[in-house]
């Protein structure tokens, strides 16, 4: 427990007994049967986490009514008693490993349905536009529809007390549907559930009190956004006078987060927005209500302590920390801070997969989702296996061929493993990627793997005749246009800036993907003017939306230029030429960076063509994010 003795020490929400201060915050999976049901899948999945250590792992949303919207296929719902037997073999499998689970009930998304019913209109708390669609008008809830989803609540909640559940968690944050009411900006109503504080809260303590009749004796949480995070949204001085009603009302805990879906970003918090971005908003509310309050947002072990000892919050909301790594706390218990997997906050394939209405998954963690089926198990025939690339596909085939009791060489051609993540990941907001190669590197001491470094290997290399199965990981290399002067003293290549080439004080990148993206706003946070240079018509396309938005609020608050639209036609001593919409333009800059992106370096997998036990994978066969080459990694060693 050294270092960690407030996450660490036992805490009481309402009755209920928590062996640590750790709760899996609420995110959801879309796992559920296409009648919004409890899958094994699903169930595997939150059971991984509660045997890992948590604390109490607290489910995504469950819709107690489909009377006004459907929610998506995949996520679930309570509101029939068909729910039960899931339900219920969720608590057995949660509390067969010594776990403790709470059920997120929610009321619905009103204005930020994710698709709009022909059939009937989005609700909410007035006549509110869809978020998405603001030409479509909401209908507001009529005073006995209220009434019945209040009721609705109160069913829920008896189902999740008969079918073993610890506590319950009402979802009311992020301009959700409860939230359309409590907020200012979105009830403009003139009857009891409108005008001040209190009417506007009417309804969620309403909920509160079906809750706590229909289940008692169980813990009730609720998920608030303190501060919405846009113009005219919900202040803090605002959250914090609603937080004063509803811990009144009967809660039991707290769950302060920001956000809405008008800044997205806090909702999904990427590495841009930097460690415990979210602790401040649980500090407000401990300021204001005596119940106990859970911080949440990009918490490390280090800086959950930190808010925990300072009094900023009483629990710990971990979210896609557990994803990444469902041991979080247990490894914490034991000592083993070094093995915990780092979240590197990317949002690729947990937020990502989420907004295409797929099954969570994991950038780092590829067995999420997929507890039951890709377990790390002894071959039957062990092997010699050599590994050719010290990056991401390299590091994670490695690893996972070595718990598979293989025997494994590592050849890695620099001074250093991480391949194209040693140099990307070098801004601070980018440090828990880094932490990925250390993360590696600690297995590693544990596992049958040698490594060797400054190792180049060819096709014609002892160690490609001595294994049974050769992983070829040897990554990409930049891609550079037949530009004229692409080649002069003034450009470097985008990763050779981050491995620490200088640049002058005035920068131009061409090239407006996430890696030129990345690289601008670390440069202009170190004071420098840069340009970025784009062809398409606007930068990183290609990101998920949620980092986007950071990303370029970022790139603007530090003054960044951008060019989009533009074609790198000549570059010169003085800086390069483009030509967009309105013809040529010369940008000057005393360093060009060049971050056109990538080829795959597929020499030696051409060079070893017609071997059968070869298996390239990652950036040598096409060139994509970190997550699919860790992804692909697991999947290849897993059969080996």
């Amino acid at each position: 427990m050294t270092g960690f003795a407030h996450v660490l020490k036992p805490g009481r929400i309402g009755t209920l007994e928590l062996p640590n201060r750790v709760i899996m915050a609420p995110m959801g999976t879309e796992m559920g049967t296409p009648e919004g049901l409890f899958t094994a899948q699903e169930i595997a999945y939150y059971t991984e986490r509660a045997r890992g250590g948590t604390g109490l792992v607290m489910t995504g949303i469950s819709a107690v009514s489909e009377d006004y919207e459907t929610l998506n296929a995949g996520l679930c719902c309570v509101h029939t008693d068909a729910a039960l037997p899931g339900l219920t073999a969720l608590a057995e499998s949660i509390h067969a490993v010594g776990g403790l689970v709470s059920l997120q009930l929610t009321a619905g998304l009103g204005r930020n349905i994710n698709v709009i019913d022909p059939d009937r209109l989005p609700i909410s708390a007035s006549d509110n536009p869809h978020y998405a669609d603001p030409s479509v008008l909401c209908r507001p809830l009529e005073i006995d529809e209220i009434h019945l989803l209040v009721r609705r609540f109160g069913e829920a909640a008896a189902r999740a007390a008969a079918a073993g559940m610890d506590a319950i968690d009402i979802h009311g944050h992020t301009g959700y549907l409860i939230d359309q009411f409590m907020s200012a900006c979105w009830n403009r109503r003139t009857d009891v559930y409108g005008g001040s504080v209190e009417n506007r809260c009417r309804f969620a303590t309403e909920i509160i009190a079906a809750v706590k009749a229909n289940a008692p004796g169980l813990p009730v949480s609720f998920r608030l956004s303190v501060n919405h995070r846009f113009a005219g949204g919900r202040t803090t001085a605002e959250g914090q006078a609603i937080a004063v009603v509803l811990a009144a009302a009967g809660l039991d805990l707290i769950i302060a987060d920001d956000g809405s879906y008008e800044a997205m970003d806090y909702v999904f918090p990427p590495y841009y927005l930097g460690d415990a971005c979210m602790v401040p908003a649980a500090r407000a509310l401990k300021d204001v209500v005596s119940i106990p309050v859970m911080a949440v947002g990009n918490l490390t072990p280090e800086n959950a302590e930190a808010a925990l000892a300072a009094g900023d919050a009483d629990f710990a909301g971990i979210g896609r920390g557990l994803i990444a790594d469902p041991e979080w706390a247990g490894k914490l218990t034991a000592g083993d801070r070094a093995d915990i997997r780092p979240c590197i906050r990317c949002n690729s394939m947990c937020v990502g997969n989420a907004f295409f209405a797929l099954p969570l998954g994991c950038a780092v963690n590829p067995q999420v989702g997929f507890e039951r089926e890709r377990r790390v198990e002894k071959a039957d025939v062990l092997k010699h296996v050599v590994v050719i690339g010290g990056g991401p596909g390299g590091l994670e085939s490695a690893r996972v061929a070595a718990l598979r009791g293989h025997s494994v060489d590592l050849y890695e051609a620099g001074p250093q493993l991480g391949g194209v993540l040693l140099p990307a990941a070098t801004p601070e907001f980018k440090k828990e990627l880094r932490a990925m190669i250390g993360w590696w590197e600690r297995q590693f001491t544990h596992l049958p793997v040698t490594v060797h470094l400054d190792t180049t290997i060819d096709a014609d290399s002892l160690a490609t005749f001595e294994a049974d199965e050769i992983i070829v990981a040897t990554g990409s290399l930049p891609l550079l246009p037949p530009i004229p002067g692409l080649d002069g003293a003034n450009v470097i290549d985008v990763l050779d800036f981050h491995r620490g080439v200088p640049v002058g004080h005035s920068v131009v990148i061409a090239g407006g993907g996430l890696s030129g993206c990345d690289a601008a706003l670390e440069l202009a946070g170190q004071g420098c003017n840069v340009t970025i240079v784009e062809l398409a018509d606007e930068l990183a396309r290609d990101m998920i939306v949620i980092n986007r938005i950071t990303l370029l609020r970022e790139l603007g608050e530090k003054g960044v230029r951008i060019l989009t639209g533009h074609t790198v036609t000549s570059v010169d001593a003085d800086g390069l030429t483009a030509t967009g919409p309105d013809g040529a333009v010369h940008v000057t800059a005393s360093t060009v960076i060049a971050a056109f992106g990538v080829r795959p370096n597929t020499a030696l997998t051409l060079a070893l063509e017609g071997r059968a036990n070869v298996h390239p994978l990652g950036d040598c066969v096409h060139p994509a994010k970190v997550g699919e080459a860790i992804n692909a990694a697991f999947l290849t060693a897993l059969v080996l």
